[in-house]
């Protein structure tokens, strides 16, 4: 449901008490879709600082990267140019006991490329045509596709940006892109609402999630991708740590006598 008005934003304790136990269950269900054998795809796209990286962060930090796989491609080399559209995604998706999470992703070409100048008219047009047959294709093929909208609004981008040329620690999050797509905020909302009019269908729907406060978008993300791949516990046995054995007794350390180590400064 849309609101006028944000929440309170929420407190970092409260955060961090409910990420716990999401990312709890996140494991959880990297066993079952390591068990199953599943495919899937997560895409995240949004305008820049609606907070993808660390949506994407809190998703992964206690997962496995050979199950939770990140995919941020960077622009296409000039090889890439002359392939099909679609044809350097496809390269990344999913293997059986996968979920790769794309940080954007082939609708780069509804946004990005479309608002800049970067493809021609024609070619947004048929993108926007061949999308959704090609989600279909996807899906029938076995492959479970989420894709996420982050929606952040202008006063808010506006005071990450300031964040972000404040902060040394983030300022290389801020491209002469980012720059750019500022200056083009209702470019971009008339491209964002033509995209979801005609790539949001039955079979690969999007779902927005407000992300004024990235606590509570981090988490609303969470919820909605373990409801949205079927999933239950797995059984495991105790790990028990097995007996050292004693023989062939070993030094360990005198073979470190006269090596380099670094510095403790802390």
């Amino acid at each position: 449901m849309a609101k006028d008005e944000p929440a309170e934003r929420m407190k970092r304790k409260d955060y961090e008490k409910q990420l716990e136990k999401l990312q709890i269950e996140l494991c959880q269900l990297q066993d079952f879709v390591r068990e199953k054998k599943l495919r899937v795809i997560v895409l995240f796209e949004g305008r820049d600082a609606a907070g993808k990286g660390g949506t994407i962060k809190a998703i992964t930090e206690k997962v496995s990267p050979r199950v939770f796989r990140v995919v941020a491609l960077p622009a296409p080399s000039d090889r890439e140019k002359t392939q099909i559209f679609f044809q350097r995604y496809m390269q990344q998706f999913p293997a059986g006991g996968e979920i790769v999470i794309f940080d954007r992703s082939w609708y780069n070409r509804a946004g990005v490329e479309y608002v800049m100048g970067f493809c021609t008219p024609t070619d947004h047009d048929r993108f926007l045509t061949l999308c959704p047959e090609l989600e279909k294709y996807i899906v029938d093929g076995g492959i479970i596709l989420i894709k996420i909208w982050l929606e952040v609004g202008m006063d808010e981008q506006e005071r990450r940006f300031h964040a972000r040329i404040d902060d040394p620690v983030r300022q290389w999050k801020l491209s002469p892109m980012d720059l750019e797509s500022y200056g083009r905020w209702y470019d971009y909302s008339r491209a964002r609402d033509l995209m979801l009019k005609k790539t949001s269908t039955k079979h690969a729907p999007w779902y927005i999630i407000r992300s004024d406060d990235k606590r509570r978008a981090r988490l609303n993300c969470i919820a909605h991708l373990l409801k949205a791949i079927p999933h239950k516990r797995i059984k495991k046995d105790k790990v028990k740590l097995p007996r050292r054995s004693d023989k062939g007794r070993y030094n360990d350390q005198a073979g470190l006598r006269g090596m380099k180590f670094v510095q403790e400064r802390y």
